[in-house]
């Protein structure tokens, strides 16, 4: 299979050129440029054309949050460059706000190489790169910081899903996957897929991470 193109974007060079060692190493990875900043990374990945880009979120010029929604605006959800966040903590709440943009996910800069590696194959194949724990400790970060006014809002934008819809959604916000969505609400597995790839259509979201943040904003077993 062809090695998955990745475009390295962190403002430390020193950053970059471990993060090249340690991928370096691996066949099925080739690290195809580099970016000190945003603004620089969308000029790379316009000359390059990679299925992956590892984006830091703090950097110069243009921060990691303005670039990955900038190149995936646009995209369906399976169509690439993917984005996957490279962030010092967990906590980050800028984290929340790329994935927001579109990210497909994101990893600690801790991250084993062998995880690393993975991560960035599995992004290739439009697969979300988050631990199940660690997607609903960030999600409810993310619920417990809304106001009343970003809970309202997103209950406005679900109102377009149709009732099995949403029940599919609230799933994915659980961090089901389809097998297990399929399995819980008794559908089909393709059925699952069409009901999400409607509410992404819908909503004008490119991938499933984005539809768990704004069920988790809606708060819907709160009550009005």
């Amino acid at each position: 299979m062809e090695p998955v193109k990745v475009v390295l974007v962190d403002d430390e060079p020193l950053v970059r050129a471990g993060l090249k060692a340690i991928l370096g190493g691996a066949p099925e990875i080739d690290v195809v440029g580099e970016a000190g900043d945003g603004r620089e990374a969308l000029r790379r990945v316009a000359e390059l054309a990679p299925h992956v880009v590892l984006m830091d979120i703090r950097m110069p010029v243009m921060d990691g949050v303005a670039a990955t929604a900038a190149i995936r605006e646009g995209k369906a959800d399976g169509a690439g460059p993917h984005v996957v966040v490279l962030t010092t903590f967990d906590g980050d709440d800028s984290v929340a706000q790329a994935l927001r943009a579109g990210a497909r996910g994101y990893l600690l800069k801790t991250t084993s190489p062998e995880r690393l590696i993975s991560a960035l194959k599995d992004a290739a194949q439009g697969q979300p790169v988050l631990s199940p724990s660690v997607t609903t400790r960030l999600m409810q970060s993310v619920a417990a910081g809304g106001s009343r006014d970003v809970r309202d809002a997103a209950r406005a934008q679900l109102e377009q899903l149709t009732e099995r819809e949403l029940d599919v959604a609230r799933a994915v916000a659980r961090g089901d996957s389809n097998t297990e969505i399929a399995g819980t609400l008794y559908l089909s597995l393709a059925t699952v897929k069409a009901h999400v790839s409607r509410a992404l259509m819908k909503l004008g979201f490119d991938n499933r991470v984005q539809l768990a943040l704004l069920v988790r904003d809606a708060d819907l077993d709160a009550g009005s």
